[in-house]
């Protein structure tokens, strides 16, 4: 299932650093996943401290 960044993102970089696929790139006001790069291995989730990372519904 695919991830989406949230607001709570403060534009840390740890997810980016994390993630295995590079599918995590700078954007504007929050980092964004590319749903087609990403491999849904939930190490961004993990990653990050603010919790802004979550499941797509």
């Amino acid at each position: 299932m695919p991830y989406k960044i949230t607001d709570k993102c403060t534009m840390c970089g740890a997810c980016k650093e994390s993630c295995p696929s590079e599918a995590i790139n700078e954007g504007d006001p929050v980092f964004l996943i590319d749903a087609d790069a990403c491999i849904d291995c939930g190490q961004c989730v993990d990653t990050c401290p603010t919790e802004a990372i979550q499941e797509e519904a």
